[in-house]
C-alpha cells in the first residue's frame, strides 16, 4: 500500500510517499515556512509525489498530523487530507505529533519508557506517556511544567522533547515526515477519520466587545 503522509503542524511543511507493503520511504520533502502552510502545501505533495514517480491515484491511504501544535497549521493538513481522501475514495488516518516524537526518543533511549514533553508556549506543556514498545500510557495533554517531573516519574520514564532540551539552540521539535509515513503505514484499517487534537483553545481569541448584535 502506498502512503502519502503530510505535515503542516509546526513550522514545516512537509509530504512524503511511503511503499507499507516494502516498508520502503519513495520520497520526502519538507520547507521550513513557519507560516503559509495553506499556500505550499499542494506544491509540496506534488514535488512528492514526481520524485517517487507514484500517480496519486496510486495512493491508497493518507496519513497527516493532527497535532498538537499550530492550530492553523493543523486544520490546513487536517482539511487536505480528508479532502483527498474523499477524492480518491481511500482512507486518511491521523497521527499525533507526540506519537512521532516518541519513535524518535525510543531510540535514543532503548528499553526505556518516555515522557515526549513539547512546549506549547503560555507556560505550558504538551505531554504524554509512552512505554518501551510505543504503546501510549497515558492521554495527550497540556500541563504545567511542574507536573512533568510526577508524570515522568510515575512512568519511571525518561523526561524527552523541546522543553527538556529548552536551552539547546535550536531546541524547537521538527516532525520527521518519515515517521509519519511509517506510523500511518501501521494504522489498522478502519481507523478513525483524522480530526484536530487540540488540547486548548486557540491564542487568537475574537473581540467580543466589537461583536455586532444580531438583528
Amino acid at each position: 500500500m502506498i502512503v502519502l503522509s503530510i505535515d503542516t503542524a509546526g513550522v514545516d511543511c512537509s509530504a512524503a510517499v511511503f511503499d507499507g507493503s516494502a516498508g520502503k520511504l519513495l520520497s520526502a520533502v519538507s520547507d521550513e515556512i513557519g507560516k503559509g502552510h495553506a499556500e505550499r502545501l499542494m506544491a509540496l505533495i506534488d514535488e512528492a509525489l514526481e520524485k517517487a514517480a507514484i500517480d496519486l491515484h496510486q495512493v491508497g491511504r493518507i496519513a497527516v498530523v493532527i497535532g498538537p501544535g499550530s492550530f492553523t497549521g493543523i486544520r490546513v493538513g487536517v482539511a487536505t487530507a480528508r479532502g483527498l481522501a474523499l477524492a480518491l475514495g481511500i482512507a486518511s488516518v491521523g497521527v499525533t505529533t507526540l506519537e512521532v516524537l516518541a519513535r524518535v526518543h525510543l531510540a535514543e533511549h532503548p528499553g526505556r519508557p518516555v515522557v515526549v514533553a513539547m512546549d506549547a508556549k503560555r507556560g505550558e506543556v504538551y505531554a504524554q506517556a509512552f512505554g518501551a514498545d510505543g504503546a501510549a500510557l497515558s492521554e495527550p495533554e497540556a500541563l504545567i511544567p511542574e507536573n512533568l517531573d510526577a508524570l515522568a516519574a510515575r512512568h519511571a520514564a525518561v523526561l524527552t522533547g523541546s522543553w527538556e532540551n529548552r536551552d539547546r539552540e535550536d531546541p524547537r521539535d521538527r516532525f520527521d515526515i518519515a515517521m509519519v509515513a511509517t506510523i500511518g503505514a501501521e494504522k489498522p484499517e478502519g481507523s478513525e477519520r483524522p480530526k484536530p487534537l487540540y488540547l486548548r483553545g486557540p491564542d487568537a481569541k475574537p473581540q467580543l466587545g466589537f461583536a455586532l448584535a444580531r438583528a
